[in-house]
């Protein structure tokens, strides 16, 4: 059991927790000291529902504790490393390094938007990150501005709460029937229960390349149904200040999972830029992404990921003559049909939407590239030197 101390806590007999870093819908994060090795750590406290029966309650820290093992074993320059993972008094805690900077949420709120170099600079570091993470068997699922860091003096990317993490083979942190996530950043695939696997975690880097880029998500709203409205059926509209990368953001942003730009590709366009000045419309032969970003072993497969494509539904998201919606199942059609009357009224959707254990391999509402800004490029990307407050872990509470 954890002791107290004059304003402290010790948990598992070795880390002190001395400061609340921050509080999202995952849980809270302490900075935290090793006893033990004499070092700086984050802590995060994992929720615990009182509500719950005595097995329920142990079946979830089993989840939740099997989880955070799975992706301690991920290594990778840009996500973040989970040191050890205890049990204090029947509550899981998970020790993380601490990161001495801010959030990209943090930068953007202080700063304002990033520039188009910085922008593909922290997208090609994410892309590394998440090509480390799928080929685990790993989906982030929440990959949005404040869980991504930003250390200062370095500038290094670290992509960083994997709370609601899903793992291949394993049971969620979530029961079936729930959605968890950020609504603005998630891909319509699993906000009509259709699917969800790697495809889906690019689509949330394209939103937050967006947000980087001109402050906010494309498909930040007033309500959540205009929010699930703008990610299921609604027109794409890019920021104008994505302009530079639009290529990239266009082909993340496509609704259709099979046809979404993946992370090799990617990465290419975005190496092409930060090299040329200017983004392909398609991947060029060299730029190939850098082969120690990816783990030793052959990649796990998820379980509800759907066939791909077959060739009679033609090439990728270069192509620009698709219809805004082509054939797409009754569940689909009629999940879009909710949302685009829920909006209106004001009505919360998410329990008719977001079944993340129902979906039924149904095909996504497809749609054309979104739509081309019309203003001009930003202005290049400018960087001053500074010194955010501490972070750690989903430092800053979920919306």
């Amino acid at each position: 059991m954890g002791t107290e101390g004059h304003n402290t806590r010790v948990i598992a007999g070795r880390y002190r927790l001395e400061a609340r870093l921050g509080r999202g819908g995952m849980g809270v994060v302490w900075r935290a000291t090793d006893q033990l090795l004499g070092r700086g750590v984050a802590v995060k406290e994992l929720p615990f529902d009182e509500t719950l029966s005595a097995a329920d309650a142990r079946r979830q820290r089993d989840r939740t504790l099997r989880e955070a093992r799975a992706v301690a074993q991920l290594s990778h320059p840009h996500i973040i490393v989970v040191h050890d993972v205890v049990e204090d008094d029947e509550r899981p805690y998970i020790v993380m390094e601490l990161i001495e900077g801010g959030s990209l949420a943090d930068r953007i709120a202080g700063r304002g938007p990033v520039g188009a170099v910085e922008a593909a600079r922290i997208a090609v570091d994410l892309l590394g990150a998440l090509r480390a993470a799928h080929a685990a068997g790993v989906l982030h699922r929440d990959l949005k501005p404040d869980n991504v860091l930003l250390e200062a003096g370095t500038d290094r990317v670290v992509l960083t709460d994997f709370g609601i993490a899903q793992v291949a083979g394993a049971p969620t942190l979530t029961e079936n029937g729930s959605f968890v996530g950020s609504p603005e950043y998630t891909a319509p695939e699993r906000m009509s229960g259709a699917r969800t696997g790697p495809e889906s975690d690019l689509w949330s880097l394209g939103a937050l390349m967006c947000a980087a880029l001109s402050g906010e998500s494309p498909f930040h709203r007033d309500s959540l149904g205009g929010i699930l409205h703008a990610v299921v059926v609604g027109d794409i509209q890019p920021p104008a200040q994505a302009a530079p990368l639009l290529p990239v953001v266009q082909g993340l942003l496509e609704r259709d999972p099979d046809r979404r730009l993946d992370a090799d590709r990617a990465e290419r366009m975005l190496r092409a830029f930060l090299d040329t000045g200017r983004t392909p419309q398609a991947p060029p032969p060299g730029f190939a992404p850098v082969e120690r970003d990816a783990p030793r072993g052959r990649p796990q497969e998820f379980s509800d990921r759907e066939p791909p494509v077959s060739p009679a539904d033609g090439p990728g998201p270069d192509r620009q003559d698709e219809p805004f919606l082509r054939q797409p199942t009754r569940r689909v059609l009629v999940a879009a049909l909710l949302v685009a009357a829920m909006a209106g009224a004001g009505v919360s959707a998410a329990a008719l939407l977001m079944d993340e254990g129902g979906g039924d391999g149904g095909r996504t509402p497809k749609s054309s590239a979104p739509k081309t800004p019309t203003a001009g490029p930003s202005a290049r990307s400018t960087r001053t030197p500074s010194t955010p407050a501490p972070t750690s872990v989903n430092g800053s509470a979920s919306p």
